[in-house]
């Protein structure tokens, strides 16, 4: 393994949310903890997390947001298949069951998520050169083929396929929440021809299920990487994953670390969910810039880069 390069994203999600997780992520990539940010333009604190972004030249890409808050295409603000009574996004399992139920209309999705490409270019003055799913609403049916034409059209080269080798065996993740996983596991799998055809790219090995919030530590990071770099490289090589000696082998592990954040202030238009104010994102910031992660890195030939450096 030792001979390996390894290339690792360490992506900071929710960038935009409200300004103490703003704080939280530039914190640890000046701590040289995280590598790249994912903005969510419809974040209360979106605008200030640009310009961090540029002030701190913290590579930044588009985390599009389906599920949570407020759209920021103005047509669809007031009456849009996207919307529950309330007028906010259907929320994690709401848009997954109305999904499912073909309630939503893609045509709209479409719109929604060329509007938050759009914002992003205003707020960030450049395209976002990666565009994952909020909640991984991206990989779910009919999503993925809008998604890829969205990304496609705008020549956004690389995205986030959350499949993660050893999954499985993390017998600390409780049932429900593993329920939830598998789905998205499926759903990315489904979604992989797709993505392809469209000529869209992500790493070779996604990380971030198995080491969210409370279940984060330094042994746990290390083994959700060794676990899938041997499970990558212990694979017959296929024209779809050559192998030489001299691989480089790229992982994304996508962190969601902060300072929790205070109601009223932070969220996406409805003030902030309970994972955001909980202590969990302050333990995932505390987490990633111990020392001995670092050096774990460095000892591993392990170089933290973003999209742009692949």
């Amino acid at each position: 393994l030792r001979m390996l390069q390894v290339k690792l994203i360490v992506t900071g999600d929710d960038f935009g949310y409200c300004p103490r997780r703003n704080q939280g992520i530039v914190d640890c990539f000046l701590a040289g903890a995280v590598s790249n940010v994912s903005l969510l333009v419809n974040g209360s604190a979106a605008a200030d997390a640009a310009k961090l972004a540029r002030r701190y030249n913290i590579p930044i890409g588009l985390h599009a947001n389906l599920s949570e808050g407020s759209p920021v295409c103005e047509v669809l603000k007031t009456n849009s298949s996207l919307l529950n009574q309330d007028g906010f996004f259907h929320g994690k399992m709401g848009f997954r069951t109305a999904l499912s139920k073909g309630l939503l209309n893609m045509s709209e999705v479409k719109q929604e998520l060329k509007a938050q490409v759009e914002l992003f270019h205003e707020l960030t003055g450049h395209l976002p050169p990666h565009m994952d799913g909020h909640q991984h609403v991206h990989v779910l049916p009919e999503v993925r083929h809008v998604f890829a034409e969205v990304l496609e059209e705008y020549g956004i080269k690389y995205t986030r396929v959350p499949i993660e080798p050893g999954l499985h065996n993390c017998d600390w993740i409780p049932p429900s929440l593993m329920d939830f996983y598998l789905g998205v596991e499926e759903d990315s799998f489904n979604t992989v021809d797709v993505f392809t055809r469209h000529g869209i790219r992500w790493p070779d090995i996604y990380i971030g299920l198995s080491t969210m919030g409370k279940n984060m530590s330094v042994s746990n990071i290390w083994n959700a990487i060794d676990t899938a770099i041997v499970e990558l490289t212990s694979k017959a090589p296929s024209p779809a994953h050559p192998m030489p000696q001299s691989r480089t082998v790229t992982i994304e592990l996508m962190v969601h670390p902060g300072y929790p954040s205070v109601p009223p202030i932070g969220g996406c238009g409805e003030g902030p969910d309970d994972f955001s104010q909980s202590w969990e994102r302050l333990h995932e910031l505390q987490t990633l810039i111990k020392p001995e992660l670092q050096s774990h890195y460095k000892t591993r030939n392990i170089q933290l880069c973003s999209f742009k450096d692949l």
